[in-house]
């Protein structure tokens, strides 16, 4: 019951603090209940179940305002819908070290978007073909890593040019989706403590609503995400010293 308990506390305060920078706490969640002690694979799936709970809503208020661009989302989506679950069921196939190193790599790189990025694109184009590409890649990466993927998806299309504010509007569709979908896979063959996703879902979701509550306040988003990228630093530089130890 005290796992619960620390569990459940970690969810609710991580949720409130990234839904106020604008991110799913999935990323941090994974690794920090991974280090308490449940098993990489379990945890992972506790992070989607989390992540995907907090993120639905928002997929549904997008589609009833109308301001989801289907053309623009419609390619990214489906990939990401195919091959998240994909990457999902390969990582029981590949050496757990491996997968932790390449999550260590993401932290390092979500980490250094949020304190350095910058919303400047490096290219410009509006090729379909392109998000196509981006789907399969940033699916099959996230479903893999455990993540919903909005952390690796939203830098990318703003360095290829698309604009930020329909990017932010399809990752908070296109996320939910592919994070569940990458859920059922681990939870096809992981052991899983439903009471622990449940609880973990329900906190995540208040803290969610309350993080988003408080985005509404004269809050400095910039400093805000620069105590979540600290956070995502310690968390890869954890990793590290494991892997060099």
């Amino acid at each position: 019951m005290s796992d619960y308990l620390l569990y459940a506390t970690l969810a609710f305060f991580l949720s409130i603090l990234f839904s106020m920078g604008g991110a799913g706490a999935g990323v941090a969640l994974i690794p920090i209940l991974n280090l308490l002690g449940l098993d990489f694979s379990v945890a992972k799936a506790v992070g989607l179940f989390a992540g995907a709970s907090t993120t639905i809503t928002s997929s549904i208020m997008n589609l009833k305002r109308k301001v989801v661009d289907f053309k623009f989302v419609l390619p990214i989506a489906s990939m990401m819908m195919l091959f998240a679950p994909l990457g999902a069921y390969s990582s029981q196939f590949i050496d757990e070290s491996v997968v932790k190193f390449a999550f260590m790599l993401m932290l390092f790189y979500s980490a250094s978007m949020m304190m350095f990025g910058k919303k400047k694109a490096l290219i410009q184009t509006q090729s379909r073909t392109v998000l196509f590409v981006v789907g399969i890649v940033v699916g099959f990466i996230a479903g893999l890593l455990g993540v919903g993927g909005g952390n690796i998806l939203i830098p990318l299309l703003v360095l290829l040019g698309f604009e930020p504010k329909k990017v932010a509007v399809t990752v908070s569709f296109v996320v939910p989706f592919s994070a569940l979908g990458s859920f059922f896979t681990y939870a096809s063959y992981v052991p899983l403590d439903w009471v622990l996703l449940g609880i973990i879902a329900a906190c995540a979701i208040a803290g969610g609503y309350i993080g988003n509550y408080l985005m509404h306040f004269k809050l400095k988003q910039q400093h805000i995400k620069k105590l979540m990228a600290v956070i995502l630093y310690l968390l890869a530089l954890k990793l590290l010293y494991g892997f060099i130890g």
